[in-house]
Protein backbone atom coordinates (compact mmCIF):
# COMPACT_ATOMS: atom_id res chain seq x y z
CA UNK A 1 0.00 0.00 0.00
CA UNK A 2 1.42 3.54 -1.15
CA UNK A 3 1.86 6.72 1.63
CA UNK A 4 -1.04 8.07 -0.37
CA UNK A 5 -3.49 5.24 -0.21
CA UNK A 6 -2.76 5.11 3.29
CA UNK A 7 -3.79 8.70 3.52
CA UNK A 8 -6.88 8.21 2.50
CA UNK A 9 -7.58 5.31 4.73
CA UNK A 10 -6.58 7.25 7.63
CA UNK A 11 -8.89 10.14 6.32
CA UNK A 12 -12.14 7.70 5.08
CA UNK A 13 -12.13 6.35 8.76
CA UNK A 14 -11.58 9.83 10.30
CA UNK A 15 -14.09 10.99 8.10
CA UNK A 16 -16.54 8.32 9.06
CA UNK A 17 -15.65 8.91 13.08
CA UNK A 18 -16.30 12.83 12.68
CA UNK A 19 -18.54 13.07 10.19
CA UNK A 20 -21.95 13.87 11.99
CA UNK A 21 -19.88 15.93 14.83
CA UNK A 22 -18.49 18.19 12.35
CA UNK A 23 -21.97 18.81 10.42
CA UNK A 24 -22.89 19.92 14.07
CA UNK A 25 -20.70 22.37 14.30
CA UNK A 26 -20.53 23.91 11.49
CA UNK A 27 -24.33 24.31 10.88
CA UNK A 28 -24.93 25.68 14.44
CA UNK A 29 -21.02 27.71 13.75
CA UNK A 30 -22.87 29.70 10.54
CA UNK A 31 -25.73 30.31 12.98
CA UNK A 32 -23.99 31.79 15.59
CA UNK A 33 -21.90 33.69 13.23
CA UNK A 34 -24.67 36.14 13.11
CA UNK A 35 -25.74 35.93 16.39
CA UNK A 36 -25.72 39.61 17.32
CA UNK A 37 -27.26 40.76 14.21
CA UNK A 38 -30.20 38.31 14.25
CA UNK A 39 -31.27 39.22 17.91
CA UNK A 40 -30.60 42.95 17.06
CA UNK A 41 -33.84 42.31 15.41
CA UNK A 42 -35.39 39.40 17.45
CA UNK A 43 -34.80 41.16 20.76
CA UNK A 44 -35.62 44.72 20.49
CA UNK A 45 -35.63 44.89 24.27
CA UNK A 46 -31.59 45.41 24.11
CA UNK A 47 -31.77 48.87 22.60
CA UNK A 48 -32.90 52.24 24.23
CA UNK A 49 -31.95 55.16 23.06
CA UNK A 50 -29.55 57.50 24.34
CA UNK A 51 -30.24 61.09 26.35
CA UNK A 52 -28.02 63.27 27.72
CA UNK A 53 -28.60 62.06 31.25
CA UNK A 54 -26.90 60.05 33.74
CA UNK A 55 -27.19 56.56 33.69
CA UNK A 56 -28.47 54.98 37.03
CA UNK A 57 -25.38 53.79 39.03
CA UNK A 58 -24.47 50.22 39.29
CA UNK A 59 -26.23 49.84 43.04
CA UNK A 60 -29.21 51.49 41.64
CA UNK A 61 -29.89 49.34 39.21
CA UNK A 62 -28.95 46.01 41.62
CA UNK A 63 -32.04 47.25 43.57
CA UNK A 64 -34.18 46.91 41.08
CA UNK A 65 -32.69 44.04 39.82
CA UNK A 66 -33.06 41.98 42.72
CA UNK A 67 -36.68 42.69 42.89
CA UNK A 68 -37.14 40.64 39.71
CA UNK A 69 -34.75 37.54 40.56
CA UNK A 70 -35.55 38.02 44.54
CA UNK A 71 -33.96 34.07 44.25
CA UNK A 72 -30.40 34.83 43.08
CA UNK A 73 -27.75 36.98 43.62
CA UNK A 74 -26.24 39.42 41.39
CA UNK A 75 -22.82 39.05 39.72
CA UNK A 76 -22.40 41.37 36.89
CA UNK A 77 -23.48 44.89 35.39
CA UNK A 78 -23.19 45.60 31.83
CA UNK A 79 -23.46 49.20 30.25
CA UNK A 80 -23.08 47.76 26.94
CA UNK A 81 -22.60 51.66 25.18
CA UNK A 82 -24.69 54.08 23.24
CA UNK A 83 -28.01 53.26 22.65
CA UNK A 84 -28.12 49.75 24.55
CA UNK A 85 -29.58 48.67 27.68
CA UNK A 86 -27.76 48.32 30.74
CA UNK A 87 -28.51 44.84 31.78
CA UNK A 88 -27.79 43.19 35.33
CA UNK A 89 -26.64 39.31 35.16
CA UNK A 90 -27.46 36.35 37.25
CA UNK A 91 -25.82 33.25 37.03
CA UNK A 92 -24.19 30.18 38.03
CA UNK A 93 -22.99 26.55 38.17
CA UNK A 94 -24.33 24.50 40.83
CA UNK A 95 -27.40 24.73 39.91
CA UNK A 96 -26.59 25.73 36.65
CA UNK A 97 -28.87 28.97 36.09
CA UNK A 98 -28.68 32.39 34.09
CA UNK A 99 -31.10 35.41 34.14
CA UNK A 100 -30.94 38.99 32.58
CA UNK A 101 -32.59 41.67 33.51
CA UNK A 102 -32.76 44.47 30.86
CA UNK A 103 -33.49 47.57 31.68
CA UNK A 104 -33.29 51.85 30.78
CA UNK A 105 -30.19 52.84 32.14
CA UNK A 106 -31.82 56.07 32.49
CA UNK A 107 -34.56 55.30 34.15
CA UNK A 108 -34.44 51.90 35.61
CA UNK A 109 -37.32 50.96 33.95
CA UNK A 110 -36.87 46.76 33.69
CA UNK A 111 -37.80 46.38 29.72
CA UNK A 112 -37.34 42.47 29.96
CA UNK A 113 -36.74 39.83 32.47
CA UNK A 114 -34.58 36.96 29.61
CA UNK A 115 -33.37 33.32 31.11
CA UNK A 116 -31.22 31.20 29.25
CA UNK A 117 -33.50 28.18 29.59
CA UNK A 118 -36.28 28.35 26.15
CA UNK A 119 -33.83 30.63 24.36
CA UNK A 120 -32.90 29.93 20.56
CA UNK A 121 -29.43 30.68 20.89
CA UNK A 122 -28.72 28.61 24.23
CA UNK A 123 -30.03 25.27 22.12
CA UNK A 124 -27.37 26.70 19.47
CA UNK A 125 -24.53 27.34 21.39
CA UNK A 126 -25.16 23.70 23.60
CA UNK A 127 -25.16 22.18 20.09
CA UNK A 128 -21.61 23.69 19.01
CA UNK A 129 -20.06 23.05 22.25
CA UNK A 130 -21.33 19.85 23.61
CA UNK A 131 -23.14 18.40 20.42
CA UNK A 132 -26.37 18.92 22.72
CA UNK A 133 -24.88 16.11 25.23
CA UNK A 134 -23.85 16.34 28.88
CA UNK A 135 -21.16 18.97 29.56
CA UNK A 136 -19.00 16.76 31.00
CA UNK A 137 -19.34 14.11 28.11
CA UNK A 138 -20.08 16.54 25.08
CA UNK A 139 -16.87 18.86 25.52
CA UNK A 140 -14.28 15.87 24.74
CA UNK A 141 -16.40 14.70 22.12
CA UNK A 142 -16.50 17.93 20.37
CA UNK A 143 -13.20 18.73 21.63
CA UNK A 144 -11.77 15.70 19.44
CA UNK A 145 -14.34 15.79 16.74
CA UNK A 146 -12.28 19.30 15.72
CA UNK A 147 -8.68 18.03 16.85
CA UNK A 148 -10.10 15.15 13.44
CA UNK A 149 -11.85 17.77 11.26
CA UNK A 150 -7.92 19.67 11.69
CA UNK A 151 -6.19 16.42 11.00
CA UNK A 152 -8.60 15.70 8.01
CA UNK A 153 -7.63 19.10 6.51
CA UNK A 154 -4.33 18.00 6.53
CA UNK A 155 -5.08 14.62 5.08
CA UNK A 156 -7.28 16.03 2.48
CA UNK A 157 -4.55 18.81 1.12
CA UNK A 158 -2.36 15.61 0.79
CA UNK A 159 -5.23 13.51 -0.95
CA UNK A 160 -5.73 16.83 -3.51
CA UNK A 161 -2.44 17.48 -4.57
CA UNK A 162 -1.99 17.14 -8.17
CA UNK A 163 0.57 14.62 -9.62
CA UNK A 164 0.89 16.67 -12.84
CA UNK A 165 0.15 20.12 -14.47
CA UNK A 166 -2.60 18.13 -16.37
CA UNK A 167 -4.66 17.18 -13.15
CA UNK A 168 -3.99 20.66 -11.34
CA UNK A 169 -6.17 22.42 -13.95
CA UNK A 170 -9.32 20.63 -12.87
CA UNK A 171 -8.48 20.71 -9.40
CA UNK A 172 -9.16 24.21 -8.73
CA UNK A 173 -12.69 24.53 -10.48
CA UNK A 174 -15.99 22.95 -10.07
CA UNK A 175 -17.53 21.43 -13.55
CA UNK A 176 -20.75 22.40 -12.96
CA UNK A 177 -21.98 20.23 -16.27
CA UNK A 178 -21.23 17.23 -15.35
CA UNK A 179 -23.16 14.52 -14.05
CA UNK A 180 -24.06 14.14 -9.94
CA UNK A 181 -21.69 12.02 -8.89
CA UNK A 182 -18.33 14.14 -10.87
CA UNK A 183 -20.04 17.63 -9.65
CA UNK A 184 -20.16 15.96 -6.13
CA UNK A 185 -16.76 15.06 -6.29
CA UNK A 186 -15.43 18.16 -6.90
CA UNK A 187 -17.57 20.07 -4.84
CA UNK A 188 -16.01 18.02 -2.13
CA UNK A 189 -12.40 18.24 -3.21
CA UNK A 190 -12.30 22.02 -4.52
CA UNK A 191 -14.11 23.83 -2.10
CA UNK A 192 -12.62 21.96 0.43
CA UNK A 193 -9.47 23.49 -1.18
CA UNK A 194 -10.37 26.44 -0.99
CA UNK A 195 -11.92 26.43 2.38
CA UNK A 196 -8.77 24.47 4.32
CA UNK A 197 -7.20 28.31 5.13
CA UNK A 198 -10.29 29.11 6.94
CA UNK A 199 -10.99 25.78 8.28
CA UNK A 200 -7.38 25.25 10.03
CA UNK A 201 -8.47 29.21 11.65
CA UNK A 202 -11.87 27.75 12.56
CA UNK A 203 -10.36 24.24 14.25
CA UNK A 204 -7.40 26.14 15.62
CA UNK A 205 -9.37 28.79 17.28
CA UNK A 206 -11.80 26.07 18.33
CA UNK A 207 -9.27 24.02 20.08
CA UNK A 208 -8.05 26.38 22.23
CA UNK A 209 -11.06 26.06 24.17
CA UNK A 210 -11.29 22.57 23.75
CA UNK A 211 -7.89 21.12 24.92
CA UNK A 212 -5.65 22.64 27.81
CA UNK A 213 -2.63 21.17 26.57
CA UNK A 214 -3.51 22.72 23.13
CA UNK A 215 -4.10 26.20 24.47
CA UNK A 216 -0.88 25.86 26.57
CA UNK A 217 1.12 25.10 23.48
CA UNK A 218 -0.39 27.71 21.65
CA UNK A 219 0.38 30.19 24.00
CA UNK A 220 3.95 28.70 24.39
CA UNK A 221 5.00 29.59 20.75
CA UNK A 222 2.93 32.68 20.21
CA UNK A 223 4.90 34.04 23.38
CA UNK A 224 7.91 33.02 22.27
CA UNK A 225 8.24 30.29 25.71
CA UNK A 226 6.40 31.48 28.11
CA UNK A 227 3.51 29.80 30.25
CA UNK A 228 0.04 30.60 30.18
CA UNK A 229 -0.69 32.18 33.78
CA UNK A 230 -3.54 30.30 35.69
CA UNK A 231 -6.10 32.27 36.01
CA UNK A 232 -6.34 33.28 39.34
CA UNK A 233 -8.32 36.28 40.38
CA UNK A 234 -6.97 38.18 43.25
CA UNK A 235 -8.60 39.01 46.52
CA UNK A 236 -9.77 42.22 48.22
CA UNK A 237 -7.36 43.12 51.66
CA UNK A 238 -10.29 42.22 54.34
CA UNK A 239 -7.84 43.73 56.83
CA UNK A 240 -8.68 47.06 55.16
CA UNK A 241 -11.45 49.51 56.03
CA UNK A 242 -14.12 49.99 54.03
CA UNK A 243 -13.55 53.30 52.04
CA UNK A 244 -17.30 53.38 50.15
CA UNK A 245 -20.40 51.99 50.76
CA UNK A 246 -20.91 50.65 47.29
CA UNK A 247 -17.58 50.07 45.48
CA UNK A 248 -19.19 49.44 42.48
CA UNK A 249 -20.64 53.13 41.63
CA UNK A 250 -17.06 54.35 42.41
CA UNK A 251 -15.04 51.90 39.77
CA UNK A 252 -17.98 52.66 37.29
CA UNK A 253 -17.83 56.31 38.12
CA UNK A 254 -13.83 56.22 37.67
CA UNK A 255 -13.84 54.17 34.67
CA UNK A 256 -16.30 56.26 32.78
CA UNK A 257 -14.12 59.56 33.12
CA UNK A 258 -11.65 58.00 31.04
CA UNK A 259 -13.88 55.50 28.45
CA UNK A 260 -14.74 56.89 25.42
CA UNK A 261 -18.79 57.59 25.32
CA UNK A 262 -19.54 55.10 22.68
CA UNK A 263 -17.33 52.42 24.99
CA UNK A 264 -19.24 49.71 26.88
CA UNK A 265 -18.32 48.99 30.89
CA UNK A 266 -19.10 45.73 32.66
CA UNK A 267 -19.12 45.46 36.19
CA UNK A 268 -18.68 42.99 38.98
CA UNK A 269 -20.73 42.97 42.43
CA UNK A 270 -18.54 41.31 44.73
CA UNK A 271 -19.60 38.15 46.32
CA UNK A 272 -18.32 37.94 49.27
CA UNK A 273 -15.64 40.17 51.09
CA UNK A 274 -13.20 39.11 50.02
CA UNK A 275 -13.80 38.95 46.38
CA UNK A 276 -11.95 41.38 44.47
CA UNK A 277 -14.38 44.08 41.59
CA UNK A 278 -13.53 43.10 38.00
CA UNK A 279 -14.43 45.61 35.57
CA UNK A 280 -13.78 46.26 32.08
CA UNK A 281 -14.11 49.20 29.36
CA UNK A 282 -14.86 47.16 25.71
CA UNK A 283 -13.59 50.15 23.09
CA UNK A 284 -15.29 48.60 20.32
CA UNK A 285 -18.65 47.12 21.67
CA UNK A 286 -19.77 43.74 19.34
CA UNK A 287 -16.45 42.27 19.88
CA UNK A 288 -14.65 40.71 22.66
CA UNK A 289 -10.91 41.24 22.10
CA UNK A 290 -10.24 45.65 22.36
CA UNK A 291 -10.48 45.61 26.25
CA UNK A 292 -8.79 47.19 29.45
CA UNK A 293 -9.16 44.60 32.28
CA UNK A 294 -9.03 45.29 35.60
CA UNK A 295 -9.54 43.94 38.90
CA UNK A 296 -10.31 46.47 42.16
CA UNK A 297 -9.76 46.04 45.95
CA UNK A 298 -13.20 46.20 47.03
CA UNK A 299 -12.29 48.04 50.07
CA UNK A 300 -9.64 50.50 48.98
CA UNK A 301 -10.24 50.79 44.96
CA UNK A 302 -6.69 49.89 44.61
CA UNK A 303 -5.77 48.39 41.04
CA UNK A 304 -4.73 44.92 42.60
CA UNK A 305 -2.12 43.01 40.07
CA UNK A 306 -2.83 39.68 37.87
CA UNK A 307 -1.96 37.58 35.30
CA UNK A 308 -3.18 36.31 32.48
CA UNK A 309 -4.15 37.42 29.04
CA UNK A 310 -7.40 38.87 30.02
CA UNK A 311 -6.04 40.98 32.37
CA UNK A 312 -4.68 44.49 32.28
CA UNK A 313 -5.03 47.32 29.43
CA UNK A 314 -5.07 45.88 25.67
CA UNK A 315 -2.92 48.85 24.59
CA UNK A 316 0.07 47.15 26.68
CA UNK A 317 -0.53 43.60 26.46
CA UNK A 318 1.81 41.24 24.19
CA UNK A 319 1.51 39.44 20.99
CA UNK A 320 0.30 36.27 22.94
CA UNK A 321 -1.99 38.18 25.10
CA UNK A 322 -3.40 39.96 22.31
CA UNK A 323 -4.16 37.12 20.09
CA UNK A 324 -5.73 35.22 22.62
CA UNK A 325 -7.81 38.09 23.65
CA UNK A 326 -9.21 37.97 19.49
CA UNK A 327 -9.63 34.29 19.89
CA UNK A 328 -13.10 34.04 20.22
CA UNK A 329 -13.64 37.04 17.16
CA UNK A 330 -11.25 35.41 15.14
CA UNK A 331 -13.30 32.36 15.47
CA UNK A 332 -16.50 33.90 14.67
CA UNK A 333 -15.16 36.38 12.01
CA UNK A 334 -16.20 39.55 13.92
CA UNK A 335 -12.37 40.93 13.96
CA UNK A 336 -13.30 41.85 10.52
CA UNK A 337 -17.06 43.05 11.21
CA UNK A 338 -19.50 42.24 8.45
CA UNK A 339 -17.16 41.39 5.88
CA UNK A 340 -15.04 38.99 7.87
CA UNK A 341 -18.38 37.18 9.45
CA UNK A 342 -19.85 36.75 5.78
CA UNK A 343 -16.26 34.61 5.18
CA UNK A 344 -17.05 32.72 8.62
CA UNK A 345 -20.30 31.56 7.59
CA UNK A 346 -19.71 30.83 4.22
CA UNK A 347 -16.51 28.43 4.95
CA UNK A 348 -18.33 26.89 7.95
CA UNK A 349 -21.03 25.90 5.42
CA UNK A 350 -18.59 24.35 3.30
CA UNK A 351 -17.45 22.36 6.09
CA UNK A 352 -20.99 21.11 7.24
CA UNK A 353 -20.77 19.76 3.11
CA UNK A 354 -17.70 18.16 3.35
CA UNK A 355 -18.93 14.82 5.49
CA UNK A 356 -22.10 14.71 3.28
CA UNK A 357 -20.06 14.75 -0.04
CA UNK A 358 -17.52 12.40 0.86
CA UNK A 359 -20.02 9.73 2.63
CA UNK A 360 -21.64 10.15 -1.32
CA UNK A 361 -17.77 9.36 -2.61
CA UNK A 362 -17.63 6.50 -0.71
CA UNK A 363 -21.17 4.89 -1.04
CA UNK A 364 -20.61 5.92 -5.25
CA UNK A 365 -17.30 3.98 -4.99
CA UNK A 366 -18.45 1.36 -3.14
CA UNK A 367 -21.35 0.23 -5.06
CA UNK A 368 -19.85 1.12 -8.61
CA UNK A 369 -20.51 -1.11 -11.38
CA UNK A 370 -18.12 -3.03 -13.28
CA UNK A 371 -18.64 -2.74 -16.98
CA UNK A 372 -18.24 -5.58 -18.21
CA UNK A 373 -15.04 -6.23 -21.68
CA UNK A 374 -16.95 -7.75 -24.71
CA UNK A 375 -15.22 -10.58 -24.43
CA UNK A 376 -16.30 -11.02 -20.81
CA UNK A 377 -19.98 -10.70 -22.30
CA UNK A 378 -19.75 -13.03 -25.09
CA UNK A 379 -18.02 -15.22 -22.82
CA UNK A 380 -21.41 -15.13 -20.23
CA UNK A 381 -23.76 -15.49 -23.29
CA UNK A 382 -22.24 -18.50 -24.30
CA UNK A 383 -22.24 -20.32 -20.37
CA UNK A 384 -25.73 -19.04 -19.97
Amino acid sequence: MTVKKLIGKVHLWLGFTSGLGVFIIAVTGCILAFQQEIESITKPYTYTASTNATPLSPSALKAIAVKEISHKQPNLISYPGKDKSATVMFFGADPDYYYQVFMDPYTGKVIKVWSEEGDFFHFILHGHYYLWLPEKIGQPVTASVTLIFFVMLITGLVLWWPKNKAAAKQRFSVKLSAKWKRLNYDLHNVLGFYVMAIGLILATTGLVWGFQWFSNALYYVTSGGEHLPVDAPPLSDKTKTALYKTPEDQVWQDLRKKAPADAGIMISYPADDSAAISASVNYRPGTYYKMDNYYFDQNTLAILPAKGPYTGEYAKAGFADKLRDMNYDIHIGAIAGIPGKIIMFMASLVCASLPVTGVYIWWGRRNKKIKKSPATRAASRMTA
